[in-house]
């Protein structure tokens, strides 16, 4: 390490210290100032946005909110920090409006890290509209999505922080559900149906049980209307006030709550029938959520069941932090680890990619040129063993730490020294000195041993 990035990191952590030692804690709502924010502020206060190390810190987090991986929920990866470098991982996900949305964010055995963690919510040619953040060792926080919409997580280390961490994005409901001793398995009619031969569509889903099974207030609330419709026979609507909706229950045998009545939520509120349109069949709640200025919502991802646990990686995770390669003659790296995910950019054989992230049965990986995406594990192997082939340096040659000429040089390897070949990269080779350091060296400067 250079004399210049001995004292810059001296005074990173001067300047930082007695800022991150300061009590951290979840911030539920994003507030004047986020944890990352006030980090990035104390950055710029210290002058440190003037530098290398710190202009390439901000940079990786607006890229990463620009430029993000594609997941689908539940998911799970466990992931690497670099301390050679800046750097910030992002993932893009659907929400449906009434999900509980889950994160978590563990820290490995040893690994001495301050991280923030923010989630926002994307909307087409608008800035990305923050929701909910943390930052404490044991990252963990939960926000109720009000809209169907992309949302984005942002992973960002402090500067200069190594090591691993297990990423867990999941669902759950955002209420209760409404029938005691059922789940969503009950539900035999879902938002959207026909009624009525086409002539209407289901403003709700139909949770099937006994007649008297009861039925229960999914959150704590007001009751503001009971009676008598023609479609929905026995009605009760619950106001609830938290999340700024109604919730309307249908079809009932009997209503055992009034107007006015505050209720907690598991509280009965009325007996399952089959009243109102419903007489033909048998005895189920008809169940909706009506939103203010929305109107009636597909109900069901209120209710729904909680995500399982996400499968643990298939993949290797002690390959993170190392180089494998790409053994097929060409490969895609994909914007989402799944088979269909679009492709980022075709890879041919032998180039070397750097691993990010394990989960499933993909790798999370950096190309040479920074580009970040997904390969399929069984599309790569381990770059080191075996290596590809030894050579011997032509003339006395800078082994660099990117595949460009004008990257900075890690070493100078005298003439006829021999090097493992790992990978190769647009006319350099990522290589394998006698010391063990590991960068690139052009093409040029090296023949076949």
């Amino acid at each position: 390490m250079s004399a210049i990035r001995l004292s810059l990191r001296f005074l990173f952590l001067i300047v930082l210290t007695t800022a991150c030692s300061q009590q951290q804690t979840l911030q539920g709502l994003f507030q004047k100032s986020t944890p990352h924010e006030a980090y990035a502020r104390r950055l710029r206060q210290a002058q440190l946005d003037e530098t290398a190390l710190g202009r390439d810190w901000l940079a990786a987090a607006d890229r990463a909110l620009r430029d993000s991986l594609v997941v689908t929920l539940p998911f799970q990866e466990t992931g690497l920090f670099r301390a050679d470098r800046a750097m910030a991982a992002s993932y893009r996900y659907a929400v449906r409006a009434g999900e509980r949305i889950n994160i978590s964010l563990t820290l490995a055995a040893g690994t001495d890290a301050h991280v923030f963690l923010d989630a926002y919510e994307l909307s087409p040619n608008r800035l990305p509209s923050p929701i909910a953040s943390a930052d404490t060792t044991a990252l963990s926080f939960s926000y109720d999505a009000p809209d169907d919409q992309q949302h984005l997580l942002r992973v960002q280390p402090e500067l200069l922080r190594a090591g691993r961490y297990t990423l867990r994005i999941q669902r759950a409901p955002s209420l209760g559900f409404p029938v005691k001793g059922k789940n969503d398995v009950a539900v035999g009619s879902f938002w959207g149906a026909d009624r009525d031969q086409g002539a209407r569509r289901h403003e709700g889903i139909d949770i099937f049980a006994k007649r008297g099974t009861p039925a229960v207030a999914v959150v704590s609330g007001m009751i503001t209307r009971t009676g008598v419709t023609k479609l929905g026979g026995n009605v009760v609507w619950l106001a609830d006030a938290q999340h700024g909706q109604h919730i309307y229950y249908a079809h009932l045998d009997k209503q055992l709550v009034q107007p006015g009545q505050v209720v907690k939520a598991g509280d009965t509120l009325g007996l399952v029938g089959n009243t109102g349109n419903a007489r033909t069949t048998q005895p189920h709640l008809h169940f909706g959520v009506y939103r203010a200025g929305r109107g009636a919502v597909d109900p069901f991802p209120f209710v729904r069941h909680a995500d399982a646990l996400p499968p643990a990686p298939r993949t290797k995770p002690e390959r993170l932090g190392q180089w494998v390669r790409v053994k097929e003659k060409t490969t895609n790296l994909r914007r989402s680890p799944a088979t269909k995910g679009s492709a980022v950019v075709a890879m041919s054989r032998n180039t070397p990619l750097f691993v990010l992230g394990s989960q499933a049965s993909w790798y999370r990986v950096e190309q040479p040129d920074g580009r970040i995406g997904y390969v399929a594990a069984e599309a790569v192997v381990p770059a080191a063993a075996p290596a590809l082939r030894r050579e011997a340096l032509a003339a006395t040659a800078d082994l660099y730490a990117y595949p460009t000429a004008a990257a900075a040089p890690l070493d100078t390897l005298p003439a006829r020294s021999q090097v493992a070949v790992l990978g190769e990269f647009r006319g350099f080779r990522l290589v394998r000195s006698t010391s063990g350091a590991i960068g690139w060296l052009s093409k040029m400067a090296i023949k076949q041993g």
